[in-house]
């Protein structure tokens, strides 16, 4: 019985000695690990996108909001007034204002 090496040895061992597959081989390390676009560096845009579009979305939220409250404060005088009262505690000239603050502690 003679020893010899399995059929697909002898073809890897062929495989590494091809030049182009050396060239392809090291092309693609090239550009999987050290080109400036590499594998990692995308990953991190994509993260950094994906960041960003929620931070967008929030923000399109918050300027809808914004857009119909002042909406509601140009077209409805009461609203106007209930919004100055609540957030600049502004009066009528026969009023007082009491500002109830809670307490902070929470004693139970």
């Amino acid at each position: 019985m003679k020893f010899t090496q399995p059929i697909s040895m002898k073809r890897l061992i062929d495989l590494f000695k091809n030049k182009f597959f050396l060239v392809t081989l090291a092309f693609v390390v090239w550009m999987i690990f050290f080109d400036r676009n590499d594998l990692f560096s995308q990953y991190q845009y994509h993260q950094q996108v994906k960041k960003l579009r929620v931070e967008r979305d929030f923000y399109k939220a918050q300027t809808d909001q914004v857009n119909k409250e002042l909406n509601e404060l140009t077209t409805n005088p009461q609203q106007l007034e209930k919004f100055a009262r609540e957030k600049y505690l502004m009066k009528k000239a026969n009023e007082d204002v009491y500002v109830v603050v809670p307490d902070s502690t929470d004693k139970k």
